[in-house]
């Protein structure tokens, strides 16, 4: 069978595979590492507390980029994400919960896939106020919980999570 094929694959061919195979198990295991790396943040004298319960599916239709003002030299590899996650934050007597929107940029290179770029659109606080224009997002907790991953998934610790995700996008 294919699956099998691919799964008796390297580790780090693995993680070169197609996009939506990676983003599939990626996003299963945004939450856990999007909170290891908050907490690891988090500071004493902050009374917020902030938890990500759920990443949403991917959409990889591209939106296009006429507008550029450069040109790309060579052909343009990048690859376009939009997810969405659903938040929890606690701060002192109150529990908000929020959806918020992601566009990820991804470029496959020599070791498998990079993030490129991460644009985040929070949601608004209270919510009855406009969404927050969407700002760059690579150094957000989500944004370093997905260099984590791809980080992981290529020292080959992330096994039976890419045997997962092979699984799930074939299905």
């Amino acid at each position: 069978m294919e699956s099998d094929a691919l799964r008796a694959q390297p580790v780090a061919q693995a993680c070169s595979q197609p996009l939506p195979i990676l983003v599939n198990r990626l996003l299963a295991d945004l939450p856990s590492y999007a909170n290891r790396v908050a907490q690891r943040d988090r500071s004493e004298a902050s009374p917020l507390r902030s938890y990500l319960l759920l990443a949403g599916r991917p959409i990889f239709e591209p939106l296009p980029l006429n507008q550029q003002q450069l040109q790309p030299q060579g052909p343009d590899t990048t690859q376009q994400v939009f997810f969405t996650t659903l938040e929890r934050q606690y701060n002192n007597r109150q529990i908000n919960t929020q959806q918020n929107f992601y566009w990820a940029f991804f470029v496959p290179t020599q070791q498998g896939w990079q993030l490129a770029l991460l644009y985040a659109q929070l949601a608004a606080r209270p919510p009855q106020n406009r969404p927050l224009p969407p700002q760059s997002a690579e150094n957000s907790a989500v944004g370093r919980a997905i260099q984590l991953w791809l980080r992981d998934c290529q020292a080959g610790v992330l096994k039976e999570s890419i045997d997962q995700g092979i699984d799930k996008a074939q299905q």
